[in-house]
């Protein structure tokens, strides 16, 4: 689904020249986890699916190395970073796994079977500094396939994550440990996705059979956002938890709505001029057609990245709640952008971006624009969701 920004300048070559500017601004002192695989090998999606590795840079560049490589320790095996502990020093991984013979089963029927005997996915907490990790949807297994995984804010020992159960999808909570695993739509049947918790930690959101529901932490008191649109997609909530941004309106045709926390006050803040919203990562055919192109909120929760075609090109774009927007990024002919997040600070954005074939990741300094690669991945490789590290809290 989703993605970005522009300048008058070719920023392409601006950040060549960048690198060797000794007045060029310090960049933050984090790490940024993201993902890397191959996209164009003979066999179809899961043989290139399956090269994806977590790694881990250092916003400058450096430092670049793969996390958890062992839990990748089998045929048919692959790790994805999904995101980090508020306090930095853990990162979540996904492990997946997919029997040869489901594979060739999908591919040759153009969809995905999960069976018990053909799909393994669980959600590991990794220590970057040691390596020595968890696999705590394994714990008190309630499902094979467990996606989603995050921390809930406000009670770090607390985690969220997304099940399929008897094949449906459904949001649950549980302990740090792994478990207490609780189903919060038990009394429901629909396919359940999207799920992630206001910043209180107080209210939950998730779309339903593509229907966006907000409901209290516990499941109960659910409201359903009326849109009037069929498809509405990955809800996240406002810094300040007044607001939930989500997609709204039809399949590889929808756009950056907000409404409020009690569900009112649905407002359209931008158009995607005909972005499909999905970027695709592989270079052969793929029968699932990509990864989504979501839109974020801005670290203060004032305004909102997202993407949108520009003629042949996706750009970066950046629009206030009152719907000013700004191109971030103009690119040379055929540039794709996708999946922005803004640092810490707020100060810079890192995303993806598809330039003579290639899909590596940037960074930008929002102040200027000016942006710096941060990847340098040859034809036939991808850099992709990228996840900046937060900035520990001292008690």
């Amino acid at each position: 689904m989703r993605i970005r920004f522009g300048v008058l300048h070719c920023l392409w070559c601006w950040s060549l020249c960048s690198t060797a500017n000794p007045a060029e601004p310090n960049r933050p002192s984090l790490l940024i986890g993201y993902n890397e695989h191959r996209t164009n090998l003979p066999g179809g999606r899961q043989t290139n699916v399956s090269t994806n590795r977590a790694m881990l840079v250092q916003a400058d560049g450096s430092e670049q190395r793969r996390l958890a490589a062992d839990l990748a320790n089998e045929a048919g095996a692959w790790t994805q970073f999904a995101g980090w502990s508020p306090d930095g020093k853990t990162a979540v991984i996904g492990r997946g796994w997919e029997s040869v013979e489901n594979a060739k089963w999908e591919e040759d029927h153009k969809t995905f079977r999960f069976t018990q005997d053909g799909w393994l996915y669980d959600s590991h907490l990794v220590d970057v500094a040691t390596e020595k990790s968890m696999n705590v949807t394994a714990v008190e297994r309630v499902s094979f396939y467990n996606t989603g995984l995050f921390f809930w804010p406000n009670d770090p020992q607390q985690l969220g994550f997304t099940a399929l159960v008897d094949g449906n999808s459904q949001p649950f909570r549980m302990d740090r440990d792994g478990r207490n695993k609780i189903d919060l739509t038990k009394n429901s049947t629909g396919f359940a996705y999207g799920f992630s918790s206001s910043r209180d930690g107080s209210r939950i959101s998730y779309h339903e059979n593509y229907q966006v529901y907000l409901a209290a932490s516990d499941g109960s008191n659910r409201v359903h956002v009326q849109t009037g649109q069929s498809f509405n997609f990955a809800p996240a909530w406002s810094p300040d938890g007044r607001w939930v941004l989500f997609l709204s309106g039809e399949h590889y045709n929808c756009h950056p709505h907000i409404v409020r926390a009690d569900g009112t006050g649905l407002k359209k803040l931008a158009d995607r001029s005909g972005y499909r919203g999905v970027i695709e990562f592989l270079d052969v055919p793929d029968f699932h057609g990509g990864s989504s192109d979501t839109p974020v909120w801005s670290v203060d929760g004032q305004s909102v990245f997202y993407t949108a075609r520009v003629g042949q090109n996706v750009e970066l774009f950046r629009v206030t709640l009152a719907g000013q927007f700004e191109q971030l990024t103009q690119s040379s002919e055929g540039t794709l952008h996708y999946h922005p997040k803004p640092s810490p600070d707020g100060n810079w954005l890192v995303y993806g971006a598809k330039r003579n074939g290639v899909r590596n990741l940037f960074l930008m300094r929002l102040a200027d624009r000016r942006e710096h690669r941060l990847t340098n991945l040859s034809a036939g490789h991808a850099a992709m969701h990228a996840h900046w590290q937060p900035v520990a809290h001292s008690e």
